[in-house]
Protein backbone atom coordinates (compact mmCIF):
# COMPACT_ATOMS: atom_id res chain seq x y z
CA UNK A 1 0.00 0.00 0.00
CA UNK A 2 1.41 3.45 -0.32
CA UNK A 3 3.08 5.06 2.40
CA UNK A 4 5.04 8.17 3.42
CA UNK A 5 2.49 10.73 1.33
CA UNK A 6 2.77 9.50 -2.08
CA UNK A 7 -0.76 8.47 -3.08
CA UNK A 8 -1.86 4.96 -5.02
CA UNK A 9 -2.70 7.07 -7.82
CA UNK A 10 0.49 8.65 -8.29
CA UNK A 11 2.35 5.51 -7.59
CA UNK A 12 -0.23 3.62 -10.76
CA UNK A 13 0.80 6.97 -12.82
CA UNK A 14 4.83 6.01 -12.42
CA UNK A 15 4.17 2.36 -13.14
CA UNK A 16 1.60 3.01 -15.84
CA UNK A 17 3.15 0.86 -18.62
CA UNK A 18 3.02 -2.23 -16.28
CA UNK A 19 -0.34 -1.31 -14.99
CA UNK A 20 -1.76 -1.07 -18.27
CA UNK A 21 -0.70 -5.08 -19.13
CA UNK A 22 -2.98 -6.48 -16.37
CA UNK A 23 -6.58 -7.08 -15.33
CA UNK A 24 -8.73 -5.64 -12.91
CA UNK A 25 -8.03 -8.93 -10.39
CA UNK A 26 -4.65 -8.64 -11.00
CA UNK A 27 -4.35 -4.90 -10.81
CA UNK A 28 -5.97 -5.84 -6.93
CA UNK A 29 -3.35 -7.62 -6.23
CA UNK A 30 -0.50 -5.53 -7.08
CA UNK A 31 -1.86 -2.81 -5.04
CA UNK A 32 -2.02 -4.88 -2.19
CA UNK A 33 1.64 -5.73 -1.99
CA UNK A 34 3.47 -2.63 -3.60
CA UNK A 35 5.32 -0.49 -0.93
CA UNK A 36 7.00 2.56 -0.82
CA UNK A 37 10.63 3.01 0.05
CA UNK A 38 12.53 5.97 0.32
CA UNK A 39 16.29 6.21 -0.19
CA UNK A 40 18.49 9.12 0.84
CA UNK A 41 21.68 10.85 -1.02
CA UNK A 42 24.59 7.74 -1.14
CA UNK A 43 22.09 5.08 0.69
CA UNK A 44 22.87 1.30 -0.35
CA UNK A 45 19.44 -0.36 -2.19
CA UNK A 46 20.56 -3.31 -2.46
CA UNK A 47 24.08 -5.19 -2.22
CA UNK A 48 25.93 -7.68 -4.15
CA UNK A 49 25.54 -10.98 -2.68
CA UNK A 50 22.34 -10.59 -1.15
CA UNK A 51 18.84 -12.29 -2.35
CA UNK A 52 16.27 -10.44 -4.27
CA UNK A 53 13.35 -10.61 -3.50
CA UNK A 54 11.18 -7.70 -5.23
CA UNK A 55 10.74 -5.78 -7.90
CA UNK A 56 12.25 -2.35 -8.15
CA UNK A 57 10.53 0.76 -9.75
CA UNK A 58 12.53 4.06 -9.16
CA UNK A 59 9.74 6.90 -9.28
CA UNK A 60 11.87 9.76 -8.09
CA UNK A 61 15.45 10.21 -7.99
CA UNK A 62 18.52 8.54 -9.89
CA UNK A 63 20.26 5.12 -8.96
CA UNK A 64 23.54 4.04 -10.18
CA UNK A 65 24.13 0.18 -10.62
CA UNK A 66 27.70 -0.72 -9.75
CA UNK A 67 30.10 -3.38 -8.84
CA UNK A 68 33.26 -3.58 -7.02
CA UNK A 69 36.29 -4.32 -9.01
CA UNK A 70 39.78 -5.03 -8.16
CA UNK A 71 41.64 -3.17 -5.80
CA UNK A 72 38.52 -1.75 -4.36
CA UNK A 73 37.38 0.69 -7.24
CA UNK A 74 34.04 0.16 -8.29
CA UNK A 75 32.53 -0.09 -12.23
CA UNK A 76 29.38 1.33 -12.65
CA UNK A 77 27.22 -0.67 -15.10
CA UNK A 78 24.07 1.60 -15.34
CA UNK A 79 22.19 4.35 -14.60
CA UNK A 80 18.48 4.44 -13.71
CA UNK A 81 16.12 7.04 -14.02
CA UNK A 82 12.47 7.51 -13.42
CA UNK A 83 10.62 5.98 -14.27
CA UNK A 84 12.63 2.49 -14.85
CA UNK A 85 12.80 -1.18 -13.11
CA UNK A 86 15.23 -3.10 -11.92
CA UNK A 87 16.35 -5.64 -9.14
CA UNK A 88 14.74 -8.63 -11.07
CA UNK A 89 17.04 -9.87 -13.97
CA UNK A 90 19.15 -12.48 -10.92
CA UNK A 91 15.55 -13.08 -9.43
CA UNK A 92 14.90 -14.63 -12.84
CA UNK A 93 18.22 -15.85 -12.93
CA UNK A 94 17.55 -17.86 -9.98
CA UNK A 95 20.96 -16.46 -8.26
CA UNK A 96 21.90 -13.76 -6.12
CA UNK A 97 22.63 -9.95 -6.91
CA UNK A 98 25.99 -9.77 -8.77
CA UNK A 99 25.58 -6.09 -8.37
CA UNK A 100 24.67 -3.57 -5.62
CA UNK A 101 22.75 -0.46 -6.13
CA UNK A 102 22.44 2.35 -4.45
CA UNK A 103 20.89 6.31 -4.55
CA UNK A 104 22.82 9.02 -6.31
CA UNK A 105 20.19 11.67 -4.83
CA UNK A 106 17.29 11.29 -2.58
CA UNK A 107 15.33 8.81 -4.16
CA UNK A 108 11.47 6.90 -4.19
CA UNK A 109 11.31 3.53 -5.22
CA UNK A 110 8.66 1.15 -5.37
CA UNK A 111 8.93 -2.19 -4.42
CA UNK A 112 6.30 -5.14 -5.62
CA UNK A 113 7.69 -8.44 -4.40
CA UNK A 114 8.70 -10.95 -6.80
CA UNK A 115 6.49 -14.12 -5.45
CA UNK A 116 3.40 -11.83 -7.13
CA UNK A 117 5.72 -10.71 -10.13
CA UNK A 118 6.36 -14.12 -10.51
CA UNK A 119 2.70 -15.47 -10.72
CA UNK A 120 1.55 -12.31 -13.01
CA UNK A 121 4.30 -13.13 -15.23
CA UNK A 122 2.72 -17.03 -15.51
CA UNK A 123 -1.31 -15.60 -15.98
CA UNK A 124 0.15 -12.80 -18.48
CA UNK A 125 1.31 -12.85 -21.63
CA UNK A 126 1.45 -9.47 -22.45
CA UNK A 127 3.44 -8.83 -18.88
CA UNK A 128 5.78 -11.53 -20.06
CA UNK A 129 6.81 -9.77 -23.36
CA UNK A 130 6.77 -6.68 -21.61
CA UNK A 131 9.58 -8.01 -19.08
CA UNK A 132 11.68 -9.59 -21.91
CA UNK A 133 11.35 -6.79 -23.74
CA UNK A 134 13.28 -4.84 -20.76
CA UNK A 135 15.95 -7.05 -20.36
CA UNK A 136 16.95 -7.14 -24.29
CA UNK A 137 16.98 -3.82 -24.13
CA UNK A 138 18.98 -3.88 -21.18
CA UNK A 139 21.25 -6.67 -22.56
CA UNK A 140 21.80 -4.26 -25.44
CA UNK A 141 22.92 -1.33 -23.77
CA UNK A 142 25.16 -3.27 -21.56
CA UNK A 143 27.19 -4.74 -24.47
CA UNK A 144 27.29 -1.31 -26.11
CA UNK A 145 28.65 0.07 -22.79
CA UNK A 146 31.42 -3.15 -22.82
CA UNK A 147 32.91 -2.01 -26.14
CA UNK A 148 32.62 1.58 -25.21
CA UNK A 149 34.65 0.74 -21.89
CA UNK A 150 37.34 -1.92 -22.78
CA UNK A 151 38.01 -0.11 -26.39
CA UNK A 152 38.26 3.62 -26.31
CA UNK A 153 40.99 5.32 -25.24
CA UNK A 154 40.19 8.02 -21.77
CA UNK A 155 39.41 10.66 -23.67
CA UNK A 156 36.87 9.08 -25.71
CA UNK A 157 35.10 7.20 -22.39
CA UNK A 158 34.90 10.22 -20.81
CA UNK A 159 33.22 11.91 -23.98
CA UNK A 160 31.14 9.13 -24.21
CA UNK A 161 29.99 9.01 -20.44
CA UNK A 162 29.04 12.94 -20.50
CA UNK A 163 26.69 12.25 -23.77
CA UNK A 164 25.62 8.96 -22.24
CA UNK A 165 24.83 11.41 -18.73
CA UNK A 166 23.08 14.47 -21.16
CA UNK A 167 20.69 11.89 -22.59
CA UNK A 168 19.72 9.94 -19.57
CA UNK A 169 18.95 12.43 -17.59
CA UNK A 170 18.63 15.65 -19.60
CA UNK A 171 19.65 18.98 -19.16
CA UNK A 172 18.91 22.15 -16.73
CA UNK A 173 16.60 24.62 -17.36
CA UNK A 174 19.41 26.85 -18.84
CA UNK A 175 19.68 23.94 -21.55
CA UNK A 176 23.63 23.13 -21.48
CA UNK A 177 24.15 22.14 -17.68
CA UNK A 178 24.00 17.86 -17.25
CA UNK A 179 20.81 17.20 -14.73
CA UNK A 180 23.08 15.32 -12.93
CA UNK A 181 25.78 16.33 -10.27
CA UNK A 182 28.56 13.16 -9.88
CA UNK A 183 31.42 13.12 -8.01
CA UNK A 184 34.61 12.67 -10.15
CA UNK A 185 34.82 9.21 -8.43
CA UNK A 186 31.50 8.55 -9.52
CA UNK A 187 32.05 9.89 -13.05
CA UNK A 188 35.70 7.90 -13.12
CA UNK A 189 34.02 4.75 -12.08
CA UNK A 190 30.87 5.42 -14.79
CA UNK A 191 34.16 5.77 -17.64
CA UNK A 192 36.12 3.08 -16.32
CA UNK A 193 39.10 5.06 -15.18
CA UNK A 194 41.07 6.64 -12.06
CA UNK A 195 39.56 9.19 -10.52
CA UNK A 196 42.76 11.34 -11.32
CA UNK A 197 42.38 11.02 -14.95
CA UNK A 198 38.83 11.59 -15.07
CA UNK A 199 39.76 14.79 -12.88
CA UNK A 200 42.75 15.28 -15.60
CA UNK A 201 40.70 14.97 -18.74
CA UNK A 202 37.42 16.52 -17.30
CA UNK A 203 40.28 20.16 -16.90
CA UNK A 204 41.33 19.15 -20.43
CA UNK A 205 37.82 19.23 -22.04
CA UNK A 206 37.25 22.60 -20.02
CA UNK A 207 40.80 24.17 -21.80
CA UNK A 208 39.45 23.26 -24.89
CA UNK A 209 36.12 24.85 -24.45
CA UNK A 210 33.89 21.65 -24.82
CA UNK A 211 32.74 22.06 -21.58
CA UNK A 212 32.41 24.43 -18.54
CA UNK A 213 32.96 23.36 -14.95
CA UNK A 214 31.53 24.62 -11.77
CA UNK A 215 32.04 22.08 -9.05
CA UNK A 216 29.81 19.12 -9.59
CA UNK A 217 27.81 21.22 -11.93
CA UNK A 218 28.97 20.02 -15.83
CA UNK A 219 28.10 22.64 -18.95
CA UNK A 220 28.15 21.16 -22.11
CA UNK A 221 29.44 23.90 -24.67
CA UNK A 222 30.58 21.32 -27.59
CA UNK A 223 28.09 18.30 -27.79
CA UNK A 224 29.25 17.95 -31.32
CA UNK A 225 32.63 18.26 -30.31
CA UNK A 226 32.43 15.63 -27.35
CA UNK A 227 30.36 13.10 -29.74
CA UNK A 228 33.78 13.60 -32.37
CA UNK A 229 35.83 12.80 -29.12
CA UNK A 230 33.48 9.70 -28.46
CA UNK A 231 32.92 8.48 -31.59
CA UNK A 232 37.43 8.20 -32.60
CA UNK A 233 37.46 6.79 -29.67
Amino acid sequence: MAKKGITQAEIIAGIADMWELLTEEQRTLVADYLEIKRYKKNQTIYTEGTQPSHLLCLLEGKVKIYRDGVGGRSQIMRVIKPVEYFGYRAYFAEENFVTAAAAFEASTVCTIPMNVITQLVTENNRLAMFFIKLLAIDLGIADERTVNLTQKHIRGRLAESLIFLKETYGLEEDGATISIFLSREDLANLSNMTTSNAIRTLSNFALEKLIAIDGRKIKIIDEEGLKKISRIG
